[in-house]
């Protein structure tokens, strides 16, 4: 680490040192820049030579600092989950960064205030970090071995033909184009008079409008399947998903950085079936764990909770119930369907919205301020809202299965959750004004995993309550009015 800190600092200083050097030249503010740059070297490196830990006494220590001493312990017992990542600059020296979870989440600590960070130890000081805080086994020799494990699931290459219909190449192609554009016109670049771009409009002038249409619409299809399949291959090569003797699922995958979690099974609280509609069109889905003490991030992938990633829908369904040790997959046990009313709110909100929007168009074609084809596209987008709210309707649904609450919703997403009862920490009823007068209400079922609490919508009252008191027997029984017959 005394190699890789140093260069990751300066990389990280290197706006401030060209900043200061173009704009302080002959001033003496390059030596500020410089400045700031050996600074934010030394702090990184007197982190590196300063940084301690220890198991003892039934808690991890960790102590750093030089000027300002750090000091943190975590008892074992509050241990949940180990994530052992191995990004390019660890691998280059066989080491591994060590993350503790611990299922506490506090937002005055940040992103990072429920982990204990060590970066970095050696790949075989990370197994045996790994045995120790999770299974309470200490590992005293090298030649002893390490637990043994049941393959649950591991990645079949073909299932790379799901990758284009995950959408991810979509979104690193728009982050890459707003990223060039907006850092063009910071310098002032007008990038259609950049030569190339300006000779390819004037040839596309005298092009057909539809014929330029297909050819982008095509140019994008491939290289979105390419971004797509790429990102596929990197994050998810040689997955596998496996389940050791002492109760923790141990997931493995990457390519270029690899990652390893580990899960204790009895922190596990559900799991979460994810299939957005092209990938539910292609036949696939995902599978993501609901537990506490994963890294935060944006998804299920970059959270450590994913324990199968987009894959035939049928092989998502087997491993959901083997990680359940359930004898039901709870994305095909036959759900309870909820009122029409419920139907006429998702009409209502889906086609709704885009009459409105077509209406704002009209008004401001109105008054030439735009062509009137956008309100006239967005008009003829209506029955495609429509058939989108029957979607979502079609797909709302719960069930009480065993010591599970299974829900489903959504249809451009459509996720179908399955949540143990006996990890809820409450139940929340709530409903606003339009569903009042519809008689629905929506149930939030809190648990301290996942995303912290899980609804049912638009359900009906008297179905919704009785849900909510089967789910949580005798937790609501003080606020419910019943009516006597006589």
């Amino acid at each position: 680490m005394l190699l890789i800190r140093p260069v990751l600092d300066v990389v990280k200083s290197l706006p401030v040192l060209i900043g200061t050097v173009i704009l302080g030249r002959g001033n003496g503010w390059e030596w500020f820049g410089l400045g700031v740059t050996a600074l934010t070297v030394f702090v990184g490196v007197s982190h590196v030579l300063t940084s301690r830990y220890r198991i003892a006494d039934g808690q991890v220590e960790w102590t750093t600092g030089l000027l300002l001493r750090k000091h943190r312990a975590i008892p074992l017992d509050r241990v949940r989950t180990v994530d052992v990542t191995s990004e390019p600059k660890h691998r280059l020296f066989s080491l591994s960064a060590v993350r503790i979870g611990t299922g506490r989440h506090s937002p005055a600590q940040g992103a990072n205030g429920d982990q204990l960070v060590l970066d970095a130890v050696s790949r075989t000081e990370a197994d045996r970090l790994r045995t120790v805080l999770l299974h309470r086994k200490e590992i005293t020799t090298e030649a002893e071995a390490p637990p043994p494990e049941q393959v649950v699931a591991e990645v079949d290459r073909r299932w790379v033909r799901y990758a284009p219909f995950t959408l991810s190449g979509l979104a690193v192609v728009g982050a890459i184009f707003a990223a060039v554009w907006h850092f063009a016109h910071q310098l002032d670049i007008a990038p259609e008079n950049v030569g190339p771009l300006r000779d390819l409009m004037d040839d596309l002038a005298d092009t057909a409008v539809w014929l330029i249409v297909v050819v982008a619409a095509v140019a994008l299809l491939v290289v979105v399947s390419l971004l797509s399949v790429g990102g596929y291959v990197l994050s998810f090569w040689n997955f596998k998903l496996t389940r050791e003797t002492e109760g923790t699922l141990h997931v493995r995958r990457g390519l270029i950085t690899t990652r390893s979690v580990s899960i204790e099974e009895e922190r596990l609280r559900g799991v979460e079936v994810k299939d957005p509609l092209p990938l539910r069109i292609a036949g696939g889905a995902r599978l993501t764990a609901i537990v506490g003490g994963l890294r935060e991030g944006k998804g299920g992938d970059k959270g450590g909770g994913l324990l199968l990633p987009p894959a035939p829908v049928g092989r998502v369904h087997e491993v959901a119930a083997e990680v359940l040790r359930e004898n039901f997959d709870p994305a095909t046990v036959p759900l309870n369907r909820h009122p029409r009313r419920a139907l006429t709110r998702r009409l209502t909100r889906a086609a709704g919205g885009v009459l409105i929007l077509a209406a704002a168009l009209f008004g401001l074609a109105w008054i030439d301020f735009l062509p009137s084809w956008m309100w006239q596209v967005a008009l003829g987008l209506v029955p495609l809202a429509a058939l989108v709210g029957w979607d979502r309707y079609r797909n709302l649904g719960h069930a009480i299965v065993g010591r599970y609450l299974v829900s489903r919703s959504g249809s451009l997403a459509r996720t179908t959750v399955a949540i143990r009862r006996e990890g809820l920490t409450g139940v929340v009823v709530s409903r606003s004004f339009f569903q009042r007068r519809a008689g629905l209400i929506t149930v939030t079922a809190p648990i301290a995993a996942g995303k912290g609490g899980y609804r049912v919508v638009d359900v009906g009252e008297s179905a919704g309550l009785a849900m909510a008191e089967q789910a949580a027997p005798g937790l609501l029984t003080p606020f419910l009015r019943r009516e006597v017959q006589r």
